[in-house]
């Protein structure tokens, strides 16, 4: 027996398939969300209009939502690696370094930046001392947790001497601060922030008390190690085949040649050996 049904029912019902097939296949797409983690160390919004365009991109490749979150400083930026909650992280070297040796995030791209970056410690001008081992038992200004040239390299440096304190600074400026106002004898930062922000503490003059001999490698995007093989290789190649400018607006190089991290990683193992003495006073960095 066959049965009739009218004309509108049965487009009705065409269509509501239809959308059903389509919302399926949609839902079939969808690959998640992938979280771009960023340090913002000015805590600006700005940053949200920088990402926007690349997370659009990224969003349309991959099928997925794009969740952009940024953090102000290494300590929290440290935390979200730990917790594995980041896909991809545009990372400062100190920060790659930690992420690659502990947590088995893969580097990507480098990020623009200075290539010839070194860290230093900086006194005043007028400052009697010329040797790096002249600062024991004094208070030194450093930089957070995370930072190469702030932290890693110059606790790196000052392994095997005792201080009598460390005060960690919040930003670059402020270390230089430190120094300029007598509440720290030396302060370690890198040659590019001591041209950029030693002019603005006027009428302070600094002078540079030890550079480390090694370079600091570029800073690199970073993809998590809870992204499947085949979708991280994926990823790679939409952020490789990028339109023109829009990599540059976020910071990376697509055809860019990863550095090599093996030193860094052997500063950051150094260091958190001695990391749990830091707060204890004096400080014995051995």
């Amino acid at each position: 027996m066959f049965l009739r049904f009218p004309r509108r029912l049965f487009l009705f019902n065409l269509l509501g398939l239809t959308f059903a097939a389509c919302q399926a296949k949609k839902d079939k797409d969808f690959e998640g969300t992938l979280t771009v983690g960023v340090i913002n160390y000015g805590g600006g919004e700005q940053i949200i209009n920088q990402y926007a365009k690349f997370n659009t991109y990224l969003g349309e490749k991959t099928n997925a939502y794009i969740q952009l979150e940024p953090v102000f400083n290494e300590n929290r930026a440290v935390e979200r690696l730990e917790a594995r909650a980041w896909s991809l992280v545009f990372a400062p070297p100190g920060l790659a370094a930690i992420a690659i040796a502990r947590y088995q995030y893969v580097p990507l791209f480098p990020l623009i930046g200075i290539s010839n970056l070194r860290s230093i410690f900086v006194v005043r001008k007028d400052n009697p001392i010329t040797e790096l081992k002249q600062l024991q038992n004094q208070t030194v200004a450093l930089g957070q947790l995370g930072s190469a040239t702030g932290y890693y390299f110059p606790l790196y440096n000052l392994y095997g001497t005792t201080l009598a304190d460390i005060v960690f600074a919040p930003t670059p400026k402020a270390a230089l601060e430190l120094v300029a106002q007598g509440k720290a004898i030396a302060c370690a930062v890198s040659e590019a922030e001591l041209s950029l922000y030693g002019s603005q503490l006027g009428p302070t003059e600094f002078r540079i008390l030890f550079k480390d001999p090694h370079y600091v490698p570029l800073g690199v995007v970073l993809i998590g190690p809870n992204i499947e093989l085949n979708r991280q290789e994926f990823i790679r190649k939409v952020m490789s085949d990028s339109p023109s400018g829009l990599a540059q607006e976020v910071g990376y190089v697509p055809n860019g040649q990863v550095p090599n991290y093996k030193y860094m990683i052997s500063v950051v193992d150094r260091v958190s050996s001695i990391s749990s003495k830091l707060q204890i006073k004096p400080v014995r960095l051995f």
